[in-house]
């Protein structure tokens, strides 16, 4: 009886919560449809930079000796970004703009008497947070749907990225191909930047882009802007572009098709299993063909992603399953008008799922074919088919998927996708599970954001689809959030049916690691269980006029669980606070109020698994990161308190030290100490990641990956060197070898190679 007036109290305190938020969200909605009719906080027209019309070829050589530069106009007085964005910077930045029926190009001048960089890599896509340089954002469609970005160095080192509306999704792993070189001069570095019309997605009727230029001044930890960007919104942020406004209009692109062929080959042994070694070689080839100037269809026959970096492995104390990032080329362009639906790490869509069996072991990919883009002034849209083959019991697989994005007012949203998971060569078709048959999804999500970014509002309606299934089979979303420069905050709730299935995305917290018994001996399982959450988090940011001391925030969040009958699941309430300083060195404290309702056995002690119960705890977290510039830097934090029931004591230590830009070496360590009462025992979680990177030219690296992880019972080794020899081209040699961390017994080794070459058309 006492259980059940429990469960009725915990019930109404639910639904007493659910009316609150409903009226919160209620008011926020009113408020930004006021706020959207305010005049916008930033007027594209006030910065303008016009690229004047050239026949000439140039040469690409830091040299501003074309006759276009005589007539060009020179733009500068960039504004301050970080550490405020209140002032302009006074770091000298000029920059011209000039084209021809191939290129667009670009003069700049950063201004430095120092003629010292701060320059860790020569490797490609480093981002310049961590580098001296300057990036070009550039908005071709000029609707705020999406954009790319150029960066450069002052040693002629190259990344460039794609980002959404949101840009929130950075995507680092976006290739093309484009062209630049450095001149080092003692007052200053000229960098000029040639970027083919045929690497990017736009409209050859329209003359006016959106535009801006981003510089790094890492010895001086600046960061500054063309446009005045608020500090607390992102640098890429699509609401803060200038104009950039062509001479006149551009030619339209034709035979825009690239090639990518590869050839592979491999030497692998299953020593664990005693199976002979296996030698393979492979060939397959990936495509890129402009449709239309913004609509790209990526094509790809037999891929292979080898060539892709380890993912850094992670000690996981939840009952959950742990998000990795996508890094294969397939997936990565376009990829946020697919992804980017729900709140991460909840994804319907996560391209990631693809190609995986049920226990994320790779499965061989036929064929895939992608058309992503732009087809309308504010409508971008993605389509996507894939096959995968037979491996072993796990059955070929087709996946489709279709999303629309429709931008309306100054930056707000609605989208909408459906997702298609099918079995398509099933033995047993009577005996088989209704729910290996097939996977489907639909959704739909609005996204209200005013023209300065700082209110936004969205809700989201999501389905799935399953023989059988017909209730318990949906989720929702719906939330608002202020980000000021003082405040920034934001709701969120959400609740998820039992029966929601994201066979293609990742939706972590419907199926919970669990132990049958309270025995080892037991076999463990997963429990499927509906949920309803709420997060919520607030910052307060003081950003002092000091030498010292450039940023001070106060945080609080909270994260709320509960079962579908409405009992607490589990609760997180977190207090922090941040000094950030001058040198580029930070302090941070923060301390931790938790409540978990476990009902199932929890396998994480050493010597049997957690029984059911209520457990509260506290804990406290302390976290040092050094100066980021420097040649010798050192990271470190603590965690110690209770975890359940347990006294838990988490190290954390980074180790750097570096020759820039060509070598760097790593150490990072993590040690869990869990003491848990009678006789759970004492669990000890080692994670070790030593990691050695050598970067001999700009074309030329070495990467080696060590990660000694107790918990997976995994050591690795993981060693690449890539050479790029020609733009976009290259030879890839990776070395891996797996052993367990008990007994160094070894597991598996392979020896990869792989050629590929970009032919464009």
């Amino acid at each position: 009886m006492a259980f059940c007036q429990n469960q009725k109290s915990n019930f109404a305190r639910l639904t007493s919560t659910n009316k609150i938020l409903r009226k919160l969200l209620l008011i926020f909605f009113l408020r930004s449809f006021v706020t959207f009719s305010q005049v916008p906080a930033h007027n594209q027209d006030d910065y303008f930079i016009k690229a004047f019309k050239t026949d000439e070829v140039h040469d690409i050589d830091g040299r501003a000796d074309e006759a276009v530069w005589e007539r060009a106009v020179h733009i500068g007085e960039f504004w301050e970004k970080f550490p405020t964005s209140d002032k302009k910077s006074a770091t000298k930045t000029t920059v011209r703009a000039a084209y021809n029926d191939t290129f667009v190009y670009f003069i700049i001048e950063c201004f430095d008497s120092t003629n010292t960089y701060i320059a860790p890599s020569l490797k490609r896509d480093v981002s310049l947070t961590v580098n001296d340089g300057l990036v070009v954002v550039l908005d071709p469609v000029n609707k705020k749907t999406n954009g790319f970005g150029f960066a450069c160095t002052p040693n002629n080192v190259q990344s460039e990225f794609q980002f959404g509306s949101g840009s929130e999704e950075i995507n680092f792993a976006w290739d093309n191909k484009w062209f630049s070189a450095v001149k080092r001069l003692d007052d200053r570095y000229v960098m000029e930047i040639a970027i083919p019309f045929k690497t990017l997605r736009y409209n050859a009727e329209n003359t006016q882009w959106g535009i801006n230029f981003l510089r790094s001044d890492r010895k001086n930890n600046e960061f500054s802007s063309w446009t005045n960007i608020p500090v607390q919104f992102n640098g890429v942020d699509l609401g803060y572009l200038g104009l950039l406004q062509f001479e006149e209009e551009i030619v339209i692109q034709k035979n825009n098709i690239s090639i990518i062929p590869y050839v592979t080959g491999s030497t692998t042994s299953e020593l664990e299993n005693g199976e002979p070694t296996t030698y393979k070689a492979n060939a397959g080839f990936d495509a890129k063909i402009a449709v239309t100037a913004s609509l790209n269809l990526d094509l790809t026959f037999n891929p292979d992603f080898s060539q892709v970096e380890v993912d850094e492995q992670v000690t996981n104390l939840t009952r959950f399953s742990i998000f990795f990032p996508e890094r294969r080329t397939f997936f990565l362009e376009n990829s946020d008008i697919f992804s980017e639906f729900a709140a991460p790490p909840f994804r319907p869509f996560f391209s990631r799922s693809l190609g995986l069996d049920k226990d994320a072991n790779p499965i061989p990919i036929l064929y895939g074919a992608r058309l992503s883009g732009n087809i309308g002034e504010k409508t971008r849209i993605g389509l996507m088919n894939m096959q995968t083959l037979r491996k072993g019991d796990f059955s070929g697989q087709n996946y489709t998927a279709a999303s629309v994005h429709q931008r309306f007012g100054s930056r707000s949203v609605i989208k909408g996708y459906f997702l298609n998971r099918e079995a398509t060569d099933l033995e047993d078709q009577e005996n088989v599970n209704p729910l290996d048959k097939f996977g489907r999804n639909a959704g739909v999500e609005l996204r209200l954001i005013d023209k300065s970014g700082s209110n936004q509002a969205w809700l989201g309606y999501h389905n799935s689809m399953k023989e059988g299934v017909r209730t318990d089979n949906d989720f929702y979303e719906i939330g608002m959030g202020h980000f000021g420069q003082l405040y920034e905050g934001f709701i969120d709730f959400s609740d998820f049916g039992a029966n929601y299935y994201a066979d293609m995305g990742f939706v972590n917290r419907l199926e919970t690691f669990a132990q049958i018994g309270d025995s080892y001996n037991d076999a463990d399982t997963t429990i499927r269980a509906g949920f309803k959450q709420m997060y919520n988090e607030n910052l307060i940011t003081f950003r002092p006029k000091d030498k010292k001391v450039i940023q001070w925030a106060f945080g609080f969040s909270n994260y709320m669980v509960w079962f579908q009958n409405g009992g607490l699941s589990d609760r997180v309430h977190g207090l922090s606070s941040e000094l950030r300083f001058r040198n580029a060195s930070s302090v941070e404290v923060k301390y931790n109020i938790q409540e978990d309702n476990l009902k199932y056995y929890f396998p994480l002690p050493e010597n049997k698994p957690l029984a059911p119960g209520n457990y509260s705890y506290n804990n406290l977290e302390l976290n040092y990161m050094g100066d980021a510039r420097k040649n010798f830097i050192v990271n470190g934090g603590i965690l110690f308190g209770q975890f359940f029931n347990a006294r838990i004591r988490q190290y954390n230590l980074s180790l750097l030290l570096r020759k820039q830009p060509y070598f760097s070496t790593t150490l990072s360590a993590q040690f869990n100490d869990l003491l848990f009462p009678d006789d759970y025992g004492r669990t000890k979680l080692w994670l070790l990641g030593p990691k050695i990177e050598a970067t001999f030219t700009d074309k030329l690296f070495w990467t080696t990956f060590l990660q000694f992880n107790t918990q997976r019972n995994n050591f690795n080794i993981n060693s690449r060197v890539q050479y790029r020899y020609s733009p976009m081209s290259d030879f890839f040699l990776v070395y891996s070898d797996n052993y367990f961390t008990d007994s160094f017994q070894n597991k598996n080794r392979a020896i990869i190679f792989k050629f590929n070459y970009w032919f464009s058309l």
